[in-house]
C-alpha cells in the first residue's frame, strides 16, 4: 500500500494511494494538467486511475475534478450532497453514491463523518488487508466516538491547518478568524497534535500532516507543535512528514 500526497494547501489538495489493483485520487483541488505531471512522475498513467474519492466538494478540493473528469471518464465516489452540489457546477456522469463502507477492487474503505462548512464532509480510513490510512482533513473537531476506529493505524494524514496565534494576529478579517476557529472550520496545531498523540500506537509508521495555511501557518511551527505534544506525553515518533502546495511528498509505502 502506497501513498503520495500530491499537494495540499489552501490553493487545492490531492492525495494519490495505491494497492496492489488499485490506484485513486482523494479530491482533485489542483488542475488536471498539475495532478497529470505528479502522477508521471510517479509512473503512474492517468488513464489508469480507477476512482477519485471526495471528501467535500469546496472549491480546493474539486478544481480540476470537471477537467479530469471528462479527459478520463475516471468514476467520482461521493455522497448525494456532495453530487448535488457538483451538479450545480457541471454535469458529472460517472459517478457512485457512497453512504456507508465501501470497496473498489482490493481497497476497503471506511467513512465517518467530519465537521465543516460544507454540505457534507467525510474523513476515510482506507485498507488493504491489514494495512492501513486514515485521511482527514478540512474539519473543527473529530467526534470521539470515532476514537476506537481511527486507533494504531499505520499512516496519519492529518490536517493541521493554523497556529491559533498567527490567525488571531493576522490579516483576515474577524469573520473569517471565527468561521476558522469554530466546530465547522479547521484542525490548528495544537488540535491536529492532541488527536494524534490519542491516536497513534505501535503500528503506526508515518504521520503526514496536510492543508497547512499559507497564510496562518509554517512548517516548522506546525511540526514543533506536535513534536512537543509527542515529548510531552512521552512518545517518541519521528516519522513526520510536512506536505506542500506545490511539491508532492515521497510515495510512502507499508
Amino acid at each position: 500500500m502506497k501513498i503520495s500526497v500530491l499537494a495540499s494547501g489552501s490553493k487545492g489538495n490531492n492525495s494519490y494511494i495505491e494497492t496492489t489493483n488499485t490506484k485513486v485520487l482523494v479530491d482533485l483541488g489542483m488542475t488536471c494538467l498539475y495532478v497529470e505531471t505528479k502522477l508521471k512522475s510517479l509512473n503512474v498513467d492517468p488513464k489508469d486511475i480507477d476512482a477519485i474519492i471526495l471528501t467535500h466538494t469546496h472549491v480546493d478540493h474539486i478544481n480540476g475534478l470537471r477537467v479530469f473528469t471528462k479527459k478520463y471518464s475516471t468514476k467520482v465516489y461521493l455522497t448525494e450532497k456532495m453530487l448535488k452540489d457538483i451538479k450545480e457546477i457541471f454535469d458529472l456522469q460517472n459517478y457512485e453514491i457512497i453512504d456507508k463502507d465501501f470497496s473498489i477492487n482490493d481497497l476497503d474503505v471506511e467513512v465517518f463523518k467530519t465537521s465543516h462548512d460544507a454540505s457534507d464532509s467525510n474523513g476515510y480510513i482506507f485498507k488493504e488487508l491489514n494495512k492501513s490510512i486514515v485521511y482527514i482533513t478540512d474539519t473543527g473537531y473529530l467526534n470521539r466516538k470515532y476514537k476506537e476506529k481511527l486507533t494504531n493505524k499505520n499512516i496519519y494524514i492529518m490536517e493541521s491547518n493554523h497556529d491559533v496565534k498567527m490567525l488571531q494576529n493576522g490579516k483576515y478579517p474577524y469573520h473569517l478568524k471565527q468561521r476558522i476557529l469554530s466546530d465547522k472550520g479547521h484542525l490548528s496545531n495544537e488540535m491536529s497534535a492532541k488527536y494524534l498523540v490519542d491516536y497513534i500506537g505501535k503500528d503506526t509508521k508515518n504521520i503526514v500532516l496536510i492543508h497547512l495555511s499559507h497564510e496562518n501557518n509554517d512548517p516548522e511551527v506546525a511540526l514543533n507543535t506536535l513534536k512537543n505534544k509527542l515529548k510531552e506525553n512521552d512518545i517518541k515518533f519521528d516519522n513526520i512528514i510536512i506536505s506542500s502546495q506545490e511539491e508532492k511528498t515521497e510515495l510512502i509505502e507499508i
